[in-house]
């Protein structure tokens, strides 16, 4: 299978990165993106009009420009007991992909977070999921929840944990860029050094780099076109 740059994990200036929706959109695909997702941060108050926004900027650059634009949330910092609920809002408001921003080291995000997330069928991935147990990891295998390894300072500090974990559990995982500005866009040859240095091996750093994010793009496509949305 060719190698292609995917992106599930990118911030616009909805949340706190510097870029709009179609500027990181632009941005992705001169950086030879095939595919992005953009997933502000938002909880309760925020999300439908986040996910409004940049789905109105997804459409008109997948119109023009050929990349796949998804249109998707991170539930950061919410209650770890509203994170079902939350999900299930974000999805009846029109979002394609859910992210669960997960309990990395390096933030007080609450302890149960991780838990809730792979539980939750309506969450795709669980992003910088810190130091997630083995039992986390394989209830995420089991209900296919994406496990991230991610190249953001900080979060990345537990990439070869949660790859071990992965590994023992069979859970699947995405390496994902956790974008803020342009400069944070992966290029293919740097997702492969952050797959070798999280301790993937060449096998698994092949299947997370181009089996992977295409099962979970034919996930969004699917949620498409039961909603009537896929023009592609």
């Amino acid at each position: 299978m060719k190698k292609e740059i995917s992106d599930f994990h990118t911030h616009t200036f909805l949340s706190d990165g510097v870029l709009s929706p179609i500027e990181l959109i632009r941005s992705a695909k001169v950086n030879g993106y095939k595919q992005i997702a953009l997933t502000d941060h938002v909880s309760i108050s925020t999300m439908e009009r986040v996910i409004q926004e940049v789905k109105a900027d997804c459409r008109l650059a997948e119109k023009y420009w050929g990349i796949k634009a998804i249109a998707g949330v991170e539930l950061t910092h919410v209650p770890a007991g509203s994170v079902a609920l939350l999900a299930k809002r974000a999805r009846a408001d029109g979002a394609e992909l859910v992210v669960v921003h997960g309990e990395t080291i390096v933030e007080p995000v609450e302890p149960g977070t991780n838990r809730a997330a792979v539980n939750c069928p309506e969450v795709d991935i669980l992003a910088h999921p810190g130091l997630i147990t083995l039992e986390e990891a394989k209830i995420a295998a089991r209900n296919g929840v994406f496990l991230e390894i991610t190249s953001r300072r900080g979060h990345s500090l537990t990439n070869g944990h949660v790859v071990s974990l992965a590994r023992k559990a069979g859970a699947e995982l995405l390496i994902n860029s956790d974008t803020h500005q342009p400069g944070d866009l992966h290029t293919l040859e740097f997702v492969e050094q952050i797959g070798l240095g999280a301790g993937l091996t060449i096998e698994e750093l092949s299947r997370v780099v181009s089996e992977l994010p295409q099962k979970l793009l034919y996930r969004v496509i699917e949620r498409r076109t039961e909603t009537g949305t896929e023009e592609n």
